[in-house]
């Protein structure tokens, strides 16, 4: 029976230390003091709800993102044209087809170039990502950049509004 709950709660652990996917400090972890707000996140079949969003510069923001949907996907925050770039080296990564997964991209690695907080969310998980919003940047964008999933309508602009 001991074997059966540490195996049980090592599994647990392991899970909830995977949905947070670090990705090269671009997000730090906030205790809930330093965090202005809460986001609730539903990603599905293709879709993000909600849609869109208005945030004020400097606020940090504490996403949680459920993925209710069938597919793994991916919480990334960027601007259109870092967004753009990470989508086609996704395509490249994958050979242009959409396997499901990363296509060998390790979402741990940091491969967003440092500047793009980002989590991927495993069917049926939920992720944390802990963000706060530049000074000097009018609008940005969230999307899952898997292979199809952008083109499918899987993003939303955040509006930085002061």
């Amino acid at each position: 029976m001991r074997k059966t709950l540490l195996a049980l709660a090592l599994g647990l652990t392991t899970t909830t230390t995977f949905a947070a996917g670090e990705h090269g400090g671009s997000h730090a972890t906030a205790s809930n003091a330093d965090i202005d707000r809460t986001i609730s996140f539903e990603a599905g079949d293709m879709w993000f709800d909600p849609e869109n969003l208005d945030i004020a510069p400097g606020e940090t923001i504490k996403f949680e993102i459920v993925n209710t949907g069938n597919l793994e996907h991916e919480f990334v925050i960027g601007d259109a044209e870092a967004q753009e770039a990470h989508r086609k080296m996704m395509q490249e990564m994958s050979g242009g087809h959409d396997d499901g997964g990363h296509g060998g991209h390790d979402m741990a690695e940091g491969e967003h170039g440092g500047n793009m907080p980002a989590v991927t969310i495993a069917k049926g998980e939920t992720a944390e990502l802990v963000w706060t919003a530049p000074e000097n940047v009018d609008d940005l964008e969230y999307a899952c950049n898997i292979p199809g999933h952008y083109e499918a309508g899987m993003s939303g602009n955040i509006d930085l509004q002061g």
